[in-house]
C-alpha cells in the first residue's frame, strides 16, 4: 500500500509520534505543531498566546496544498512558533471538534471547508477569526497567510474588548443551536411536506459542484412508494432514478477500476474531485442496490456495484477484513493524474474496434473534457459489450503501472459500518452471498478489536498502535444499523444481541437524561470542548439521530420491547420543530419519522422473508418464526393472517404506507 514520503532532513515535530496519517504528513513541517491535548492548551493559557487550530484530513487536496506551501515555509513557521501555539487535528479522528469549529467558522464567514483554520483564545478555546485555505502569497482573492498571522496576533493583544464581544456572540449562537424545545406531538403531514422539500434538492441542473447527497436520495426513494401522493411519488421516483444514472454513468464513478469519487466539480457529473472516501461508497452501494430492489434493474447499476466491490477487495480491504478509510485525490503532486487519459494514449492502448466502441459509449474527444485530458464518462445506460469491458480492463491494467494515490489505511467504525450496510443490501439485491461474507468478517473484527474493556472505540490504526479514540454517536448508530441489517439478512441472533448490547452502551454513555437525544460525545470524552453537541443534520455522512430513530424502531420490531419505540418517538419530538420548519437540513430524521409512522414487521418462515428482502419495502422488517403462517404486524397490532401471497403483498403495501391516507 502506497504511503507518503517524509523528508529525513528536517527535524520532526511532535506529530511524528501520532498514529494519524494526516497528522504525520505534517510531522516534518518547521512549525512546532501540537496534537490537541492538555500540553498544548496549558502552554497557550500560561503564555497567553492565541491558538492556531488547523483541522483537515489525509485525502484533502487543499490541505495537502497548504501543507506544501505555507506550512513548509520557514519564515511563516518562525513567526507562528513565536506568536502562536499551533495545533493540528484530524477531523476523521475528532468529528466532534471539527463540528463545533466548523459551525463557528460558518457563523463568522458564511462558509466552511477544509483545511479549516481558526484562531482561538487560549483561556476558553472560543474562536474569534477563521478561514479555510490561506495561500502563501495573496491570490484567489485571499490575503497572504503571513499577513493574516501578523494582523491576528496584533489584534489579539490590542483589542481584548472587541474579542470578548465577538466571543460572546459566537458562543451564544452555538449554544442556541443546542437548546431545542421538544414538541408535544408530530403531525403525520410533517412527513409529506418534508419529503417534498428534500426531493427538490435532487433536481438536475445548475453549475455544480454535484455531491452524491445520499441521505436526500434515500428519503426521496422512500417517498416514491406513496402512490396516492401524486405527483410527489412520480417525481420522487424520477429524481431517485436520475441521481442513480448520474452516479453510475458520470465521471464520479471510476469506470475502469471501480469505486466512486467524492463529488464532481461541475454540473454535468463529468469531472470529479478524485479522492475516494469509504463513507461515500458504502452509502452509494446501499442506495443503488435499494433502487434495484425497487425495480430499476439497469445493467449499469449492477456493473457499478460489482466493480465497486472489486475495488474494495483489491485496494480497500485489510488482511483482517476491515475496510480502509480513503484514497487521495493527488498522485505525483497532481490531482487526478492517476485517473485521467490523453486521447492519443487511449487510441494507442486499444485496438481499433475497442477504441471505436469506447468513443461510441463514452465522452471521448480529441480536446478532452478536463483540461485537455479525458475523464471516462458514459453517455448511455445499458449493458456494455464484452469488447468494451475488455478494453476497460486493459486500461485499468495500464493504470496499475502508474504511481497510485496514497491510501489511508485506518479503520473508522462509522465508515466501515456504512460499507457493511451497503454490502448487505447489495447481497440482497443481486443474490450475492459472498457480499455477506465480507460484511460478516468486517463486523466480527470490529466487535472483537474495537471494544477494549467493553467500551466501543472509533479508530484502529493497526495492532502496533494503541486504541485511544472513543466512539462518537455516529459510530454507535451506524454500527448498530449494520448489525441489524446483517441480522435481518441472515437471521443469526448473535447480530441482534450485539446490536442490543451496543444500543444499551449508547444509551448509557450518550443519552441526555434532562432533554433527551444523544450527545456526540460522552461526558468522559468532552474535556476541553466548549459545548456538547447533538448531531441532527445530514452531511457527508448521515446524522446519528436519523439513524438512531430507525435503529430503535427496528429493535422494537425484532424484540417487541416498547422502550425502544418510545425512545425513538422522544427523539422525533426533540427535533420536531426542526422537522417542521427546516426539513431540508435533516432528511435522515425524515426517514426516521417514516420508519416510526409506518413501522411494520413480517413474522414467518425463512422462505417468506427471503422473497420479501429481495424487494424494496422501507419501514418493513422481517423476523423469522419457523413453522408458522406469515403475519403482518404494524405498530402495536397484527393483521388477520393472509390467505394468499397476493393478499400478503397487499397487506404489506397498505401497512407500510398507512400514514399517507
Amino acid at each position: 500500500m502506497s504511503q507518503p514520503s517524509f523528508s529525513p532532513t528536517k527535524k520532526p515535530n511532535r506529530l511524528v509520534h501520532e498514529a494519524s496519517l494526516y497528522l504525520r504528513k505534517h510531522a516534518h513541517n518547521p512549525i512546532n505543531w501540537y496534537p490537541w491535548g492538555e500540553e498544548a492548551l496549558k502552554k497557550a493559557a500560561e503564555l497567553d498566546l492565541p491558538i492556531f487550530l488547523s483541522v483537515g484530513y489525509s485525502s484533502c487536496h487543499w490541505c495537502t496544498v497548504m501543507e506544501n506551501e505555507a506550512f513548509s515555509d520557514q519564515a511563516i513557521a518562525d513567526f507562528m512558533n513565536e506568536h502562536y501555539v499551533s495545533i493540528k487535528v484530524d477531523r476523521e479522528e475528532r468529528p466532534d471538534l471539527d463540528s463545533i469549529y466548523m459551525q463557528s467558522l460558518q457563523l463568522m464567514t458564511g462558509q466552511g471547508g477544509w483545511p479549516m483554520n481558526v484562531f482561538l483564545t487560549p483561556q476558553d478555546l472560543i474562536p474569534f477569526y477563521g478561514g479555510t485555505y490561506f495561500p502563501i502569497e495573496a491570490r484567489y482573492g485571499r490575503p497572504a497567510f503571513m499577513e493574516i498571522l501578523d494582523r491576528i496576533q496584533e489584534f489579539y493583544h490590542t483589542e481584548k474588548d472587541k474579542i470578548q464581544t465577538h466571543k460572546t456572540q459566537i458562543l451564544s449562537a452555538l449554544q442556541q443551536a443546542t437548546h431545542l424545545a421538544p414538541l408535544d406531538q408530530i403531525e403525520p403531514r410533517t412527513l409529506r411536506s418534508g419529503l417534498e422539500q428534500c426531493q427538490r434538492i435532487l433536481q438536475r441542473g445548475g453549475p455544480g459542484p454535484n455531491f452524491p447527497m445520499i441521505p436526500y436520495a434515500e428519503a426521496t426513494l422512500r417517498a416514491s412508494r406513496f402512490t396516492d401522493w401524486s405527483p410527489l411519488a412520480e417525481e420522487a421516483r424520477q429524481r431517485a432514478e436520475e441521481r442513480t444514472e448520474d452516479l453510475v454513468l458520470g465521471g464520479i464513478f471510476d469506470h475502469a477500476g471501480g469505486g466512486f469519487h467524492r463529488y464532481t466539480v461541475d454540473g454535468t457529473w463529468t469531472v470529479p474531485h478524485f479522492e475516494k472516501m469509504l463513507y461515500d461508497n458504502g452509502q452509494i452501494l446501499e442506495f443503488i442496490s435499494d433502487l434495484w430492489r425497487a425495480g430499476k434493474q439497469e445493467p449499469a447499476i449492477k456493473r457499478a456495484v460489482h466493480k465497486t466491490v472489486q475495488w474494495l477487495d483489491r485496494e480497500m480491504t485489510s488482511p483482517q477484513g476491515y475496510f480502509y478509510a480513503a484514497q487521495d485525490a493527488d498522485s505525483e503532486g497532481e490531482e487526478g493524474k492517476y485517473y485521467v487519459w490523453r486521447y492519443q494514449e487511449l487510441e494507442q492502448a486499444l485496438t481499433a474496434e475497442e477504441f471505436q466502441r469506447l468513443v461510441e459509449q463514452f465522452d471521448v474527444t480529441p480536446s478532452g473534457n478536463f483540461e485537455g485530458h479525458i475523464v471516462l464518462q458514459r453517455m448511455h445506460l445499458g449493458k456494455l459489450p464484452e469488447v468494451l469491458e475488455n478494453a476497460l480492463d486493459k486500461l485499468h491494467d495500464i493504470r496499475l503501472k502508474r504511481i497510485p494515490p496514497v491510501t489511508d489505511t485506518k479503520l473508522i467504525v462509522a465508515w466501515n459500518a456504512l460499507q457493511v450496510s451497503g454490502l448487505v443490501k447489495a447481497a440482497l439485491a443481486f443474490n450475492q452471498s459472498d457480499y455477506l461474507t465480507r460484511a460478516t468478517r468486517c463486523l466480527a473484527f470490529i466487535l472483537e478489536h474495537l471494544q477494549p474493556k467493553g467500551r466501543l472505540h472509533r479508530v484502529y490504526y493497526g495492532s502496533d498502535q494503541p486504541i485511544t479514540v472513543l466512539a462518537k454517536s455516529e459510530d454507535y448508530a451506524l454500527l448498530i444499523k449494520a448489525l441489524l441489517d446483517l441480522f435481518e439478512a441472515t437471521q443469526e441472533v448473535r447480530w441482534l444481541e450485539q446490536a442490543q448490547s451496543l444500543q444499551s452502551q449508547m444509551d448509557e454513555l450518550l443519552w441526555d437524561l434532562e432533554m433527551g437525544g444523544y450527545f456526540n460525545t460522552s461526558s468522559s470524552d468532552s474535556q476541553n470542548l466548549i459545548l456538547r453537541e447533538k448531531d441532527y443534520q445530514d452531511n457527508a455522512t448521515p446524522s446519528a439521530h436519523g439513524i438512531a430513530v430507525r435503529n430503535l424502531v427496528r429493535l422494537f420490531s425484532f424484540t417487541d420491547d416498547q422502550h425502544y419505540r418510545e425512545r425513538a418517538y422522544n427523539i422525533l419530538l426533540l427535533f420536531g420543530q426542526i422537522l417542521q420548519e427546516l426539513p431540508r437540513a435533516c432528511p435522515g430524521l425524515l426517514s426516521g419519522l417514516d420508519e416510526y409512522l409506518n413501522q411494520s414487521v413480517i413474522k414467518g418462515p425463512q422462505e417468506v422473508g427471503s422473497s420479501l428482502l429481495h424487494q424494496y419495502w422501507p419501514g418493513l422488517s422481517f423476523k423469522k418464526i419457523q413453522d408458522s403462517q406469515p403475519l403482518v404486524c404494524r405498530g402495536l397490532e397484527c393483521l388477520t393472517p393472509p390467505t394468499s401471497p397476493q393478499e400478503l403483498q397487499q397487506q404489506i403495501q397498505q401497512s407500510t404506507t398507512r400514514t399517507s391516507l
